[in-house]
């Protein structure tokens, strides 16, 4: 199943065709002709018209029009109202304050369209015009930087010599001038922007199928719609990572997946799954592909149709097994159908379908969870096995997460940590006694920069506990507390057990006398503990300390959040106006 496509709760939610999702799932974009996309993004477009929408604006100083459709294709498959509008042709300084206000910017900024014919004219120009051109250039960028510092996420394309230069043993000035600025752009670059290395998309496709000098001449169209589809790949990572659509779970078969061979048939020996042999190298680096995944705070499990002691024979026997068993957090080793066991993978993580993506040698497997959890992302296992390492790289991009937090590097251990509790759990007849053992412990902060990394990322995360599911990057979050009119509320959990974290995240919206809760979440982790009237009761007594009369608050329905749907209600807010998707609250402070 290609990358590209997987598709998400959020589709059915909004009552998207169902013939088409079936459709969708089987899309490769690279194969499809442009007049098939222009088709499909015109149904997908019809079929999301009722969810916001999502703006992202296209400043260039080049032709780019094929992006628009090409783009909009690949953020709505993944159920994200997408909109792309493009800026004026070769106007990137002043439209970016006209466009500083979409949810996404990205800039197309062709280093040889500067000026007309740079790629060549900077061959004979004398270091003095080079020079004032840098200077003129870096200044340019400083505004761009400027007038764009509050958009949630700009995707700047970094300058390349590559498609003039490819043929020269030397660097000549061009190569000079596109080194100094893009030091340049390196040293000053905003927190809310994201470079592309744009000469990666040209090893991927090649420059020769990147491009079209004919249309480059005649009318300044660069690039091949080939390029523009490997474009929208590339950075719908980022995109869908600020939407909260970034996978978490990596579950993996383990014949002929992690190893080469049958473990029951071909016994202990006789699997391939290191450099020790020929059939084990491609095995080999997938290995270390899963590590760094761990690593970076994705959790890893198993589920295979084995005997479990086999298994456990190959961490005690074979030292040359990259991957430990502190690498996995749980393992379906049975022999019940993988859709059932990754359902209850699903439930014992207590994440959504959506989160998993399930990697198989076997098409029946592969097609089986299609069938019966489509929310899933699979990835089939290639005939051509020397492939394999490749594109589980390719699939490693579902994971991206735009920076790092101290809890993604601790959440393998958070989850071990969850094990033990829910094993303590089995000790008691009642939910309350066990509460009670516990010993939870909630530390709030307010207002703290150090954070900031965090409560994005929060944000972008959480779905089930979620009152309001507004998505929020770091840089907006800055905004926010440095405009004076916020209060952030981040809480951190602790038990007997160990850390949760920073798992919750209230954003106050205040003016004067009132108040209005913009944000109120919690991470899944911290459910079913009552940890959320604790934090809400916090927030209601410290802005009644503050002289707010008045607290405001909105649930807005989505597939995901229903479970809180009466919060508010719960706890002593009154329904001011209530319709099918939102529920408007208010609570007077005075009568408490």
């Amino acid at each position: 199943m290609s990358l590209f496509c997987s598709i998400f709760n959020d589709l059915i939610y909004i009552k998207f065709d169902l013939n088409l999702f079936e459709l969708m799932k089987t899309l490769v974009l690279k194969d499809l002709k442009y007049t098939e996309i222009l088709s499909k993004n015109k149904v997908l477009g019809e079929s999301l018209s009722n969810s916001p929408m999502y703006t992202i604006s296209v400043l260039s100083n080049i032709i780019t029009s094929q992006l628009n459709d090409i783009l909009e294709f690949v953020i709505r498959s993944q159920a994200i109202n997408a909109k792309v509008n493009f800026g004026d042709y070769d106007n990137i300084v002043q439209n970016s304050e006209t466009y500083a206000d979409s949810n996404v910017v990205i800039v197309f900024w062709e280093l040889a369209n500067i000026i007309d014919g740079l790629q060549y004219k900077s061959l004979t120009m004398t270091s003095e015009e080079i020079a004032a051109l840098i200077v003129k250039v870096k200044q340019e960028i400083d505004f761009v930087f400027y007038s764009l510092s509050t958009t949630p996420l700009v995707i700047f394309n970094q300058f390349s010599t590559l498609i003039f230069n490819q043929h020269f043993l030397r660097a000549n000035q061009f190569d000079e001038i596109c080194n100094e600025l893009n030091q340049y752009i390196s040293s000053n670059l905003p927190s809310n922007f994201f470079l592309i290395p744009i000469d990666k998309l040209f090893a991927q496709v090649s420059i020769e199928r990147s491009v079209d000098f004919r249309y480059y001449y005649s009318s300044k169209s660069l690039y091949s719609i080939e390029f523009f589809k490997c474009y929208a790949q590339f950075i719908s990572p980022l995109i869908l990572s600020v939407n909260g659509k970034s996978k978490k779970v990596l579950v993996l078969d383990c014949d002929n997946t992690l190893w080469k061979g049958i473990i029951g048939e071909d016994g202990l020996n006789g699997i391939s799954l290191s450099t020790n042999d020929k059939n084990g190298i491609f095995f080999e680096e997938v290995h270390h592909l899963i590590k760094n995944l761990s690593k970076d705070g994705v959790i890893v499990c198993l589920c295979s149709k084995n005997n479990e002691s086999d298994l456990d024979e190959i961490w005690k026997s074979r030292s040359d097994f990259t991957l430990s068993e502190r690498d996995i957090f749980a393992k379906k080793i049975n022999w019940q159908s993988k859709d059932k066991n990754l359902q209850e993978l699903i439930e014992d993580l207590n994440v959504g379908a959506d989160s998993l993506v399930f990697v198989d040698d076997s098409s029946f497997e592969i097609s089986c969870v299609e069938s019966n959890l489509p929310e899933v992302t699979t990835l089939q296992v290639p005939k051509l096995i020397y492939t394999y390492p490749s594109l589980f790289r390719e699939t490693t991009s579902l994971f991206f997460k735009p920076s790092q937090t101290a809890e993604d590097k601790k959440r393998l251990e958070m989850y071990h940590y969850e094990a033990r509790r829910k094993n303590e759990r089995k000790k008691f007849a009642s939910v309350d006694e066990y509460l009670s053992s516990l010993e939870l412990k909630l530390s709030i902060h307010i207002n703290h920069s150090d954070h900031l990394t965090r409560a994005s990322q929060l944000t972008q995360k959480t779905n089930q506990f979620n009152l309001t599911t507004k998505r929020y990057t770091e840089t907006e979050i800055k905004d926010l507390l440095e405009g004076g009119d916020h209060r952030i509320y981040v809480m951190e959990v602790s038990d007997k057990f160990g850390d949760y974290g920073l798992t919750g995240l209230a954003i106050i919206a205040i003016n004067h006398t009132e108040a209005e809760i913009d944000t109120f979440l919690l991470s899944c982790r911290v459910l079913g503990r009552n940890i959320e009237i604790n934090f809400v009761n916090f927030i209601i007594n410290d802005l009644k300390e503050l002289g707010i009369n008045h607290i405001f608050a909105n649930y807005a329905k989505t597939s995901k959040n229903m479970q809180v749907a009466n919060f508010y209600e719960k706890n002593g807010f009154d329904i001011l106006s209530a319709s099918d998707s939102r529920t408007e609250y208010r609570l007077s402070l005075n009568s408490l």
